[in-house]
């Protein structure tokens, strides 16, 4: 089973950037309600898409610059990164399946 990674600003370009698979951003923080409750279900995706999909986790307080890049202002956002560009764009809390029907299409 495949956990998501934990990405920063200095590897954010070795994780998801240059990924061979597509890779879905989870720009979170602590104090961040929702973004505790999607958590689970992002461990599941990785689990269940492991080796299609690559999860990375990244905290928006410790990481200030890649997020102010991608014009992240609202928690939790998550981007979907394939060949190294922003394909999707989800903000806050969404279903299992929301969040499926938005990958599927780029794995």
């Amino acid at each position: 089973m495949t956990s998501p990674v934990t990405v920063t600003d200095a590897t954010f370009d070795d994780e998801v950037v240059k990924s061979d698979v597509p890779v879905l951003v989870d720009f979170w923080a602590d104090w961040c309600g929702p973004c505790k409750m999607i958590a689970p279900v992002l461990d599941q995706i990785a689990a269940e898409l492991d080796g299609k999909l690559k999860i990375a986790k990244m905290n928006y307080d410790e990481n200030p610059r890649t997020p102010a890049m991608f014009s992240v202002l609202g928690l939790p956002t998550l981007l979907l990164f394939k060949d190294g560009e922003v394909v999707e764009q989800v903000t806050g809390a969404k279903p299992k399946r929301a969040f499926l029907k938005i990958i599927e299409p780029h794995l």
